[in-house]
């Protein structure tokens, strides 16, 4: 049998890799055994080959899984906007701003802030959009005030969600805000509306009641008390106690005896006890000529009825006074009754 044919007859298939020859074997010194050696590292590197394969596809199925599952995660946050703790000193009222300062005092407010401090924080987020000013990066506020104030008063960071808002849309979310929780003036209600159409965000009244959802005549109410002359306001203990029904009284008031509205409102503005707002009222839309038959009018204090005024049908008064007078309010009293007589 010649060379060639027990060549032919060899079965390379049965070559194992673990009897390749290393590169220190001593190299083939005849054809057969070089075929052999060329069969046996091809089918090293074959078999090598395809494990590294097998390894790179089974790394790729782990990281297909892997990217799947953080999908279905982002996409249950789909929508959902984050939330950071900052510095209160960094945040700034925009110039939207619907709270009066008399909203940063008071019972309510120091139980707000109690509550604050205990939770270790705001536990509901306000909300800001994020402005660029020459002292660098600020947050400018959309709703969130008085939690706001209350983490400034007590030095801790505010929680917020951060989001990017135009003007129109800052406003609307604040209102809509504020009018969910109920606690927004009618005043500062009026001042935050008046703002708005001063700035350009709405072209009418008819046009902001659209967009906010609101009724357009408890829009022009909460207007006209913005509109208010501000020695009126001042006549208040604070403008949150000027109630919305009360907008067409004081406008008619003002309408029909501006001069003698205004004069009351500043003698009322220099009182120093506090005043009752619905008294308060009473007396500036008070009609100053006399009024045959007019109905009683009292005064109170502290809650208490402390004078009445009573005319009858010929005009003539009587006073009456509930409380006790010393030597000095008696004086005044008597020197206010001469006034009036000599007039």
């Amino acid at each position: 049998m010649g060379l060639k044919d027990k060549a032919s007859k060899i079965d390379f298939a049965s070559l194992v890799n673990a009897h390749a020859l290393t590169s220190d074997a001593k190299q083939p010194k005849t054809a057969p055994g070089a075929m052999m050696a060329f069969a046996n590292d091809a089918r090293s590197d074959l078999l090598r080959e395809n494990e590294a394969l097998r390894e790179q596809a089974a790394k790729t199925a782990a990281l297909e899984t892997q990217l799947g599952e953080a999908v279905a995660d982002l996409q249950a946050w789909d929508g959902a906007k984050a939330t950071r703790l900052i510095d209160p000193a960094l945040v700034i009222r925009s110039r939207y701003a619907n709270r009066h300062e008399s909203s940063f005092q008071g019972a309510d407010f120091e139980r707000l802030k109690r509550e604050i401090m205990e939770a270790g924080g705001n536990v509901q987020p306000v909300k800001v959009r994020a402005i660029s000013t020459e002292e660098g990066e600020r947050f400018e506020i959309v709703f969130g005030h008085r939690r706001h104030e209350a983490c400034r008063q007590l030095g801790i960071p505010v929680l917020a969600v951060i989001d990017n808002l135009d003007d129109r849309s800052l406003f609307i979310e604040m209102e809509r805000e504020n009018r969910e929780r109920a606690d927004l003036s009618p005043w500062e209600q009026g001042v935050m509306y008046e703002r708005a159409l001063e700035q350009g965000l709405f072209a009418s009244n008819r046009q902001l009641a659209s967009a906010l959802g609101i009724d357009h005549s408890n829009l022009g109410k909460s207007l006209a008390l913005a509109r208010l002359p501000s020695a009126v306001v001042a006549a208040f203990n604070t403008p949150l106690d000027i109630q919305l029904r009360w907008a067409p009284m004081l406008n008619k008031a003002l309408t029909q005896d501006e001069e003698g509205v205004l004069g009351r409102a500043r003698e009322l503005a220099q009182a120093p006890e506090q005043r009752i707002a619905k008294a308060v009222l009473s007396y500036l839309v008070s009609d100053p000529a006399p009024v045959a038959s007019s109905a009683p009018r009292f005064w109170e204090k502290k809650g208490k009825r402390v004078a009445s005024l009573v005319v009858d049908a010929s005009g003539h008064a009587s006073l009456k006074l509930l409380i006790p007078l010393d030597a000095q309010a008696r004086r005044r009293l008597e020197a206010a009754v001469d006034a009036l007589l000599s007039d």
